[in-house]
């Protein structure tokens, strides 16, 4: 092994190990907490959460460079610098966050969207706007492409918002099929992943799945369980292989057109913004598998026209605080970077 190339693997392993354990893993994992949370809620994506705190371009990267090379590096160079190379401890980090807030969020996420749908809606309809003013001071330069990019972004994305949800069997061939296109709404700023499994008619599946999971696992009920599992294991399948696929053209796409990348995930969440407006009219309603009566189709009104207590004063303080919350962790990474320097 020459010179060079062991200054090559040195820089990529100080790369990519230049992170304390503690804090900056941590607060890594807190990201990730973040973005289960979001993934969670139809109409919120984890893509905005990741983009927000600072780390979706790291994501992206990170999940290209997963693939059986590892096994490879592995063995040629040493399980510490192959580590390195995938940015192993950032994705443990993360995914840990992730999938303790899924676990942990799923049922109260649920609660608050049945109880207090307009306290939650108005936070993320707050958290979203002040996203898009994030996301567009990433921008260098505006012309008619990147303005044509978002008007079709938004369009898309506002065109999914109002799509007529579908429900499908509950079989392992639809559940991969789910994942696959699930994730890559997930990874996608504006665009919900959870809102996808909706549209297909997976969403009570998955999250019925992942509380039976737990329930199983806590109550030793481990025939629960072992179904549960099973199904979660096609659905992660079918995730890990949109993932990989999806990952591979985002990179490209922010090496090669960032501008263009970033006008399209503006749109995206400028037309998601229908989705998490607090205030609808249900138009149809449909049985659940508990034989509960939910919503299974809504349309954006005014809150002049909502019927019941719009709660305009709470609505108008969590929009607030969701908008705030946007400025104040890009007011902290601001702060960790500067510290950091």
């Amino acid at each position: 092994m020459n010179l060079s190339v062991i200054i090559k693997l040195y820089l990529i392993y100080q790369k990519y190990t230049m992170r304390k354990i503690f804090p900056d893993y941590f607060m890594i994992t807190l990201k990730g907490l973040a973005m289960g949370a979001a993934d969670v809620v139809p109409g919120v994506s984890g893509g905005t959460v990741a983009f927000i705190a600072g780390i979706y371009e790291e994501l992206i990267d990170t999940i290209n460079k997963v693939d059986f090379g590892f096994f490879k590096n592995w063995k040629n160079e040493g399980l510490q610098m192959a580590w390195a190379k995938i940015n192993g401890s950032f994705l443990v980090a993360l995914l840990s966050g992730i999938a303790i807030s899924i676990l942990s969020f799923a049922k109260l996420i649920v609660y608050l969207l049945k109880f207090h749908p307009i306290v939650v809606w108005s936070f993320f309809f707050g958290l979203i706007i002040a996203s898009i003013f994030f996301m567009t001071k990433q921008m260098t330069k505006w012309q008619w492409t990147t303005v044509l990019a978002l008007l079709i972004g938004a369009v898309i994305a506002y065109y999914i918002t109002i799509a007529r949800p579908t429900e499908s069997p509950d079989s392992f061939l639809y559940l991969f099929i789910s994942g696959f296109i699930a994730i890559i709404a997930m990874i996608l700023p504006g665009i919900s992943g959870s809102f996808i499994l909706l549209l297909m008619g997976s969403y009570e599946t998955v999250m019925n799945t992942i509380n039976n999971a737990r329930e199983g696992l806590f109550t030793g009920n481990f025939d629960l369980f072992k179904e549960a599992f099973l199904k979660i294991v096609v659905f992660g399948l079918g995730c890990i292989v949109g993932l990989k696929l999806f990952s591979k053209v985002l990179k490209w796409m922010f090496e090669h057109h960032k501008n263009t990348t970033l006008a399209v995930l503006i749109g995206f969440m400028v037309g998601s913004l229908n989705k998490v407006w607090p205030w609808k009219k249900i138009l149809e309603t449909r049985i659940n598998s508990k034989g509960e009566e939910v919503t299974f189709l809504d349309q954006s009104i005014w809150p002049s026209t909502f019927e019941g207590d719009p709660k305009i004063f709470y609505a108008v303080v969590f929009a607030v605080i969701g908008f705030l919350l946007i400025f104040m962790l890009e007011f902290v990474a601001n702060k960790l970077i500067k510290t950091k320097a």
